[in-house]
C-alpha cells in the first residue's frame, strides 16, 4: 500500500515498498516550427537548478485535460503563437525511477498570431533558432532540459 509523505500544489510524494516516488498530472511538449528550418524555443529562470534555460514550449495538464488541449493552450500562452496544425510525435515518462510524468510531444505547423499569456510568476524570452543551431546546443550543452532534448531528437529524426 502506498503512503502519501507530502502533498503540494502540483505533486504527491508517495511511500511504497521502501521506495519514494512522485505523482504529477503529466504535461504536453510542443515543437513549434514557423517553417520547415526554424523553431520558436523559450527561456526561463528554473528556480530548481538555479539558472534559466532553453526549452520548448511546455505545460502541466491540468486535472482531466486532453493532453491535446493543454498543448494549444501552452503553445499560445507561452510564445503568442497559435498552432494550425497539431501532430502527436509520442508520449513518454521523464524520469519513470521515482517520477509518474508523463508527457504528450506534439510537433505544431502553420502558426497564427495569437496572444501571449504568461502566469505572474512566468518570465519568458522568446527566440527562434534554426535546426542546425539546436542541435548543436545540444551538442554543445547550451541545451539542458532533458524533455527539450528528447523532444527536439524525436521531432527532426521522426519528420
Amino acid at each position: 500500500m502506498k503512503k502519501l509523505r507530502f502533498s503540494g500544489k502540483l505533486i504527491k510524494v508517495y511511500t511504497w515498498q521502501n521506495k519514494d516516488f512522485v505523482q504529477h498530472p503529466g504535461a504536453a511538449v510542443i515543437v513549434p516550427f514557423l517553417d520547415k528550418n526554424r523553431v520558436i524555443m523559450v527561456n526561463q529562470p528554473r528556480f530548481a537548478i538555479g539558472q534559466n534555460t532553453w526549452e520548448v514550449p511546455a505545460g502541466t495538464l491540468k486535472k482531466g485535460e486532453d493532453p491535446l488541449f493543454c498543448a494549444k493552450r501552452e503553445l499560445e500562452e507561452e510564445t503568442g503563437y497559435r498552432p494550425g496544425r497539431l501532430k502527436k510525435i509520442a508520449a513518454f515518462y521523464s524520469s519513470p525511477g521515482f517520477l509518474h510524468e508523463k508527457m504528450h510531444l506534439y510537433k505544431a505547423t502553420d502558426l497564427k498570431p495569437g496572444k501571449m499569456n504568461l502566469d505572474d510568476d512566468e518570465k519568458i524570452t522568446v527566440k527562434v533558432f534554426t535546426r542546425k543551431k539546436l542541435l548543436k546546443m545540444i551538442k554543445t550543452g547550451k541545451i539542458t532540459d532533458g524533455k527539450t532534448i528528447a523532444a527536439l531528437l524525436l521531432t527532426l529524426a521522426l519528420e
